[in-house]
């Protein structure tokens, strides 16, 4: 009969968003453009790109959960939405590989520059560099800790138990926003500043991306708080809370890498602050 659905595929249905998300994107990065060359309507074009990018977010996403609790998303589709989610991730992987590729250009073979950091890394410039057994340790250890409460909270919901989701995300979520806050007051007592040299742009640049990613993740957190509240997910189907689980750890791994690469090898007999 025709009409009648006869297959386990959700077929989405003409959408104005992701017109609008394209358009914001290049709004965005054309403003982001006149703004570093300080143009009088950067600022205009930079607003607007980042308002229209985030009604999107808002939109889109709204439209997906709607989708989840309508039941549009059958097993086959949830499927090829952790495919999807497994290549966003390995894209983020390959995005991370190239700042530690230039971290570790830059530490070994420092002499290939040497007029730029006279043959050594860290360079001459940088007089101190900042203590990994400090902040940076404190940090590693409340981003573990995240991944364990995260963790909790995913074998609370499996099993049925919506107060153990909530109390876990609620734990993960304080513990993000804690280490954002460490984060930016190392920032600022840092004892070098952005740019200037090798280490300082790569050292910013490597872990700064790393913390705009645990910020992306901890509002991934906040709409599941919100979610579970309003009691969506069930044992069963539970992919949008899995998908920020999987993005949680990842933020996790990449900080134990910079650990140990960026603060305590890349400043290995540096003095410390």
């Amino acid at each position: 009969m025709a009409g009648n659905v006869n297959h386990e595929y959700h077929i989405l249905e003409p959408d104005i968003w992701p017109l609008i998300g394209s358009i914001s994107a290049l709004t965005f990065t054309s403003g982001m453009v006149l703004y570093m060359h300080e143009m009088a309507s950067g600022h205009l074009v930079l607003g607007l790109g980042i308002a229209g990018l985030i009604a999107t977010f808002f939109a889109w996403f709204g439209n997906i959960v709607k989708e989840a609790e309508r039941g549009d998303h059958t097993p086959i589709v949830q499927l090829h939405m952790r495919y999807g989610m497994i290549l966003f991730i390995a894209s983020e992987v390959m995005f991370f590989v190239g700042w530690f590729w230039s971290w570790f250009d830059f530490a070994l073979f420092p002499s290939e520059i040497s007029e730029v950091v006279g043959g050594v890394f860290p360079p001459q410039a940088i007089e101190a560099v900042i203590d990994p057994f400090g902040l940076p340790l404190l940090n590693t250890l409340i981003l573990l800790c995240s991944g364990t409460t995260v963790t909790w909270a995913h074998h609370s919901l499996i099993h049925g138990d919506r107060e153990g989701l909530k109390k876990g995300l609620w734990l993960t979520i304080i513990l993000g926003v804690i280490f954002t806050a460490i984060q930016a007051y190392e920032y600022a007592h840092a004892p070098f500043a952005f740019g200037g040299n090798t280490y300082s742009s790569a050292f910013y640049m490597a872990t700064g991306f790393h913390g705009f990613h645990v910020l992306v993740g901890t509002i991934f957190l906040i709409v599941c708080l919100v979610r579970a509240y309003k009691g969506h997910f069930t044992p069963r189907q539970h992919f949008g809370f899995e998908a920020a689980a999987w993005y949680w750890h990842f933020v996790d791994v990449v900080w134990l890498f910079l650990f140990v690469t960026v603060y305590v090898w890349g400043g290995w007999g540096a003095a410390v602050h």
